[in-house]
């Protein structure tokens, strides 16, 4: 039953990918006023999910100092990941060139192999750490896949080959979680590494990415528009880990 449900949650982080041929039909969904809504639902999210769910779980399992070597570690991963794609993986579209969009994509696609992992871990805990995992990651593939449908179309790519690849480099989130849960199952008593990687993860994202975006987008006639989802993705993330727990 957890292998199903593994599966149906990293299958449903790819489906986000789909949400790029949204921009096709709607520009509303391009202009600042809904992107600032949704990094900063995403940001709200992560940050709780990272804070109240996935690192006390990982302290509950190895209450130690060297959990935070595992924090840090997952860190300094996607630094240096977003140090690879610093020029074109951003929530901007301004340097569309064919070279970006490669890059783009394989950004995305070892991005997101180690998401499916973080899911397969948290599953491997309980399935309410499982589900709060994977609504962080989907809250972040949103504005996250939205920009770099912009940024594949800006880089030569027709919207439909776009919208393929971008799926298809999601898809690699299935590939990690089948590969996480058939590797991580031997290795429980390592679960907690997984669940510290992943909320140095959530930690660095929300931190280093999304809310700094927010603080340059912001201005006075939409502080509503970025408050509001950003308190909003705290409860969502408050209520799951600690109403649904109990």
């Amino acid at each position: 039953m957890i292998f199903l449900f593994i599966l149906i949650s990293s299958l449903f982080v790819s489906l986000v990918s789909i949400v790029g041929i949204l921009t096709i039909f709607s520009k509303k969904l391009q202009s600042q006023n809904y992107a600032s809504g949704f990094v900063s639902f995403a940001a709200g999210v992560m940050l709780s999910a990272a804070l109240l769910d996935v690192l006390p779980e990982a302290l509950e399992l190895h209450p130690e100092p060297d959990l935070f070597l595992a924090i840090f570690g997952g860190i300094l991963v996607f630094f240096f990941l977003e140090r690879f794609v610093l020029w074109f993986h951003h929530h901007h579209g301004d340097h569309g060139t064919k070279p970006s969009a490669v890059l783009v994509l394989v950004g995305d696609a070892i991005h997101n192999l180690l998401d499916g992992l973080a899911i397969t871990a948290a599953f491997l805990v309980s399935p309410v750490l499982g589900l709060t995992t994977t609504l962080a990651i989907a809250a972040h593939e949103i504005p996250q896949e939205i920009a770099d449908f912009s940024i594949l179309t800006a880089g030569g790519m027709s919207r439909t080959k776009a919208l393929l690849w971008n799926f298809f480099s999601a898809l690699t989130s299935l590939v990690g979680a089948v590969l996480g849960y058939f590797f991580l199952r031997n290795l429980e008593e390592y679960i907690w590494i997984f669940l510290a990687f992943t909320g140095g993860m959530f930690l660095y994202i929300a931190s280093s990415d999304l809310i700094p975006e927010l603080h340059q987008d912001f201005k006075k006639d939409r502080r509503w528009q970025q408050t509001v989802p950003f308190i909003l993705g705290i409860v969502i993330l408050f209520a799951l880990t600690k109403l649904i727990a109990e």
